[in-house]
């Protein structure tokens, strides 16, 4: 019996050094957009100034971790933030995964083509022109739904004035622009589904909620529970362009979340050190979910990340 060869680095890349080549590019953007800022977390320990830059900086250790969690606002922070997550978790989430059950019933292919076009296209409408798009349909004076409303007597609202309305909008709004993308990954789970199971299921004489419950869920089962372990690990790390290019003074109480805080008081106010502090607070968060999220999935399930 031949005894298995050891591998080696240098005989790996002379006999495969094209893939070795194709990896320089990804690797070196990682290194230098990834890992080369990390060094940057040290100005939330240091009272960080232009002049003296990071090393030269006076060690200040967790004052400005302490500042953040004895501001007033935090509370306020913290529950706009987490309300607003888990608020487009529970709507988001689901959504894609409604879309591509829904696209595998539909029979004719070119209907289905289009419909996954149709749902797919808002993805590409870059954020500024999707807040854009949403204030001007929602203006109390010339939005199309106002307008609308105003046809069948209903009085005019100013929904962009209302703070009430702030997470509606920036929820549903987000499900139209990223559900047809996010189906993505089911469809194509779907389209791996044994199809001796279907042709089995349609001889036993299931109708199609059946065949949903007992054959296409448990194919999308490993993928499901791996989204959902990532969505669960950036709850605290909401996006803040949309948010931002939303606010405005009248719905500045229930739209100010961790991410825009860090924004203006790191950039607009020049405390970077403070705005960094609170950025790491952010993320080790982030991180705690991802851990314990994929924890309680390898323990409960069979799929996990690692």
């Amino acid at each position: 019996m031949e005894k298995k060869k050891k591998w080696s680095l240098k005989e790996d890349l002379k006999r495969r050094w094209q893939l070795y080549l194709m990896l320089v590019l990804p690797l070196a953007y990682i290194i230098v957009f990834c890992y080369v800022p990390m060094g940057g977390i040290a100005i939330a320990f240091k009272d960080y100034s232009f002049k003296k830059g990071i090393m030269g900086s006076d060690w200040v250790g967790m004052k400005y971790f302490i500042q953040f969690f004895e501001n007033p606002d935090l509370m306020r922070l913290l529950k706009n933030t987490l309300i607003l997550s888990f608020y487009q978790l529970l709507v988001s989430f689901p959504a894609p995964i409604i879309l591509a059950l829904a696209l595998n019933m539909i029979g004719g292919k070119r209907f289905k083509k289009f419909m996954q076009s149709l749902t797919y296209a808002p993805y590409f409408i870059s954020t500024v022109v999707m807040v854009g798009i949403i204030l001007q349909c929602l203006h109390l004076n010339i939005g199309i739904v106002n307008n609308m409303m105003e046809t069948v007597n209903i009085d005019r609202v100013d929904f962009m004035g209302k703070a009430s309305y702030f997470r509606h909008i920036f929820v549903w709004s987000g499900v139209w622009q990223t559900t047809g993308y996010s189906a993505i990954i089911y469809i194509a789970a779907l389209g791996n589904t044994d199809q001796s199971l279907v042709e089995a299921s349609l001889l036993d004489g299931a109708n199609r909620l059946q065949r949903i419950r007992n054959i296409e869920l448990p194919a999308l089962k490993p993928i499901i529970t791996i989204q959902l372990i990532l969505a669960v690990g950036s709850i605290m790390g909401i996006g803040f362009e949309k948010v931002f290019l939303m606010q405005n003074s009248l719905n500045l109480p229930i739209s100010e979340i961790i991410s825009t805080y860090v924004y203006k008081r790191g950039l607009r106010d020049m405390q970077y050190s403070f705005a960094t502090a609170v950025g790491l607070f952010n993320s080790v968060v982030n991180f705690i979910l991802l851990f314990a999220a994929n924890k309680i999935s390898k323990k409960f399930g069979e799929t996990s990340l690692w």
